[in-house]
């Protein structure tokens, strides 16, 4: 590919990873580190764009892409794109069938309320108010009470 191949592929990238984050509210998933839109929207687009953009006169041993004349580079890298999709989703499920079993996929709700910071590592990550639980140290109500509790619980050495 080349420059401005590169230059279309990366702006259009960054507004479909862009969305694609901010859509996970609207479709409901769990995705804090924004796998998805970013990982799977992106990096699908960037396969499917090689199909579109790529060219022999900047790699002579690859292929031309769909504007350089060959349609049938477009089709392969749908074709595996959606092959990955179909195995990557299906090997998660697998492996997240597997951790629930052993150990569980969620913390209970009094941890996630108080945050994983202090009720799986007994830190704060931020301490911007001064005090022993930062900018919640003079907090009220079950929020801060949550904080409070999470920090008093005896932790098991690891």
């Amino acid at each position: 590919m080349g420059p401005l191949s590169s230059i279309v592929i990366g702006g259009v990238a960054g507004a479909l990873c862009y969305t694609a984050c901010n859509m996970k509210s609207k479709f409901g998933y769990d995705d804090s580190l924004d796998v998805v839109g970013v990982h799977g929207v992106g990096g699908s687009w960037g396969a499917v764009a090689t199909g579109l953009f790529a060219s022999k006169a900047i790699n002579d041993g690859g292929a031309d892409g769909l504007f350089f004349g060959n349609p049938g580079q477009l089709w392969t890298q749908v074709v595996a794109v959606v092959s990955t999709m179909v195995l990557a989703v299906a090997l998660t499920w697998v492996i997240l069938k597997i951790v629930d079993a052993v150990v569980g996929l969620r913390v209970s709700d009094e941890d996630e309320v108080a945050g994983l910071d202090l009720s799986q590592h007994s830190e704060t990550a931020y301490a911007l108010g001064g005090g022993q639980y930062g900018e919640f140290s003079s907090a009220t109500g079950a929020f801060a009470d949550a904080m409070r509790s999470a920090e008093a619980k005896p932790r098991a050495a690891h």
